[in-house]
């Protein structure tokens, strides 16, 4: 009985301890949920590891070549013909070590006569500039990814306080009805419609708040935070710029030098151009130069030489590598240019985008009626209780009032969206 009551008593402490963590709420401003992205996010860590990995591969680039040390001819054992009696044929070197050995030593050292070696180092150099135009553009998209994020965070926390304010208004009304229809004084009819509006407006909040909570996971993902605390945005109303501000030629333009996209693509084609200068280099033969030692065997008792090697390039002269390097280059060029087309395309989709949901978004705001509705909500809570209007008119209204205010939290969102989109193809902050 005491294991039992002490496995209760464990799982319940797990259970207050999982509680008071999930009720934990962290309270950030927008720049600071960027700022712990910049930190924290493990795509960004680890994208920009293969900068250091580019480093480590310059590092090797600059490498000579290890010379190499070869031994051979050496005779484990001496025969009866490298004796004659107990006299010795083969002194030793020194002490007892190689008597009556015969061996021979050589040391090479391959060079590379045709600046290989920095034509190699030129091509890594290329491949860092080119990963970390690439780790600019995956900043860029995962930035994007979490700003719009953000936008939807705080647009499912205002459209879920405009539904928590219908079911706050009806759960007293309802209250109200459930008294009058039990003295008798209204038919439940009236008290049915209410309540079948309340659980309609209830379910359309659980999905929000599903919703909500996929947010939350990706915020927290992006973040690389906790699970067990709450995400509040404290700067939900921030101002969103008039698009006509903003010149489309000039972003264009812009976004020609400040895409990531667009600059990898064209160091793709600087590194293929680097490829095919070390790609000749490889026609010239490396060189390799040797020096030797053989200890009794040839006609000197011990022959020190020197020599010298190369390939003679007569069959192969890596014909196959450079015409592939040339065809790199060309394609990489259509490549490039594809990318700038892309990029300017979409600057113009973008703007035009953002240009259309802006409009919207300030018809919807200046609407008058947008700001008065949140007061009209207890004027016809009470005349309805008066009579002054039917049950069908107030329900009317509370859909009349969910979908406007809808709708223009929507079309702020949306035009946000937009300006973070317009923001992502242009290639930076736009001021």
């Amino acid at each position: 009985m005491m294991k039992r009551y002490l496995s209760l008593f464990i799982f319940a402490s797990l259970l207050a301890s999982a509680s008071a963590q999930q009720q934990k709420v962290l309270k950030l401003t927008s720049q600071q949920i960027e700022s712990i992205f910049l930190e924290q996010n493990l795509d960004l860590i680890a994208e920009k590891m293969n900068i250091s990995i580019a480093d480590a591969a310059i590092s090797q680039a600059k490498l000579w070549e290890n010379p190499s040390l070869s031994i051979d001819g050496v005779n484990l054992w001496s025969t009866s013909g490298q004796r004659e009696g107990e006299k010795e044929v083969i002194p030793p070197l020194f002490g007892s070590f190689a008597r009556n050995t015969q061996f021979a030593v050589e040391l090479s050292q391959l060079i590379h006569i045709a600046g290989q070696r920095s034509k190699l180092v030129k091509m890594e150099k290329v491949s860092k500039e080119i990963a970390m135009a690439q780790f600019e553009d995956v900043l860029r998209g995962l930035k994007v990814e979490l700003r719009k994020s953000v936008c939807e965070f705080i647009y499912l926390g205002a459209y879920r306080n405009v539904l928590g304010t219908q079911i706050k208004s009806l759960s007293q009304l309802i209250e109200t009805y459930a008294r009058q229809v039990a003295q008798g004084n209204l038919s439940k009819n009236e008290l049915l419609r209410l309540q079948a509006a309340l659980f309609e407006v209830e379910n359309e909040l659980n999905e929000v708040e599903a919703e909500f909570n996929g947010q939350q996971k990706n915020l927290k993902s992006l973040l690389n935070s906790e699970p067990f605390i709450t995400l509040e945005i404290t700067d939900g109303n921030k101002t969103i710029p008039d698009p006509e501000q903003f010149s489309l030629i000039e972003l264009a333009t812009i976004a020609m030098d400040s895409r990531p996209d667009v600059n990898a693509a064209q160091l793709e084609t600087r590194y293929h151009t680097r490829s095919l200068a070390y790609e000749k280099a490889q026609r010239v033969p490396d060189l390799t130069l040797g020096a030797s030692y053989d200890r009794r065997g040839g006609v000197w008792g011990n022959f020190i030489g020197f020599g010298i090697s190369m390939d003679i390039p007569m069959f192969n002269r890596n014909q196959g590598n450079i015409k592939s390097a040339k065809l790199n280059i060309a394609q990489s060029n259509y490549l490039a240019q594809k990318q700038q087309n892309l990029a300017q395309q979409e600057v113009v989709e973008a703007y035009q985008n953002y240009f259309q949901t802006y409009g919207f978004y300030k018809k919807v705001d200046n609407t008058p009626l947008i700001r008065e509705l949140d007061g009209m909500f207890d004027i016809y809570a009470r005349n309805l209780l008066d009579k002054n209007i039917s049950i069908l008119e107030y329900i009317d209204f509370i859909d009349t009032y969910k979908s406007t205010k809808q709708a223009w939290l929507t079309a702020q969102k949306n035009a946000s969206i937009q300006f973070e989109e317009l923001q992502y193809v242009v290639g930076i902050e736009i001021k």
